[in-house]
């Protein structure tokens, strides 16, 4: 069974930095891809970064380039999403999903998702 799990969440001011981490059981790490993805309230679910897990080809998003970096710990299972000068707008439940291609537009498996609150 596929499993998907966020943590690292939380209320941080403008300016401030997080680090999201998703732990992933149950398939071939090495044999899928992890994006992150975040809905905003009111908004519908965009996806912001993605990593190809066997060769650590990265991609993200106009808005979050140069401010969010997306890495893998393959021997862990565990994709990180480091956060700087984080803004109000990137204020949303952030999830990491699993798929085959970072190009597909509706990942398979999703985890629960964790609470990013950017207050001004």
């Amino acid at each position: 069974e596929v499993q998907l799990v966020e943590s690292g969440g939380g209320l941080v001011q403008a300016g401030g930095s997080l680090r999201l981490s998703c732990a992933a059981s149950g398939f071939t790490f090495d044999d899928y891809v992890i994006g992150w993805f975040r809905q905003a309230p009111g908004k519908g679910r965009e996806g912001i970064s993605c990593i190809t897990l066997r060769d650590g080809t990265t991609r993200y998003e106009y808005s979050v380039k140069g401010r969010f970096t997306i890495s893998s710990d393959n021997a862990k299972n565990t994709v990180y999403l480091q956060m700087n000068s984080l803004k109000p707008e990137d204020t949303a439940v952030y999830y990491c999903a699993a798929d085959r291609d970072c190009s597909t537009r509706y990942f398979s498996y999703y985890g629960q998702g964790t609470q990013v609150t950017v207050s001004s």
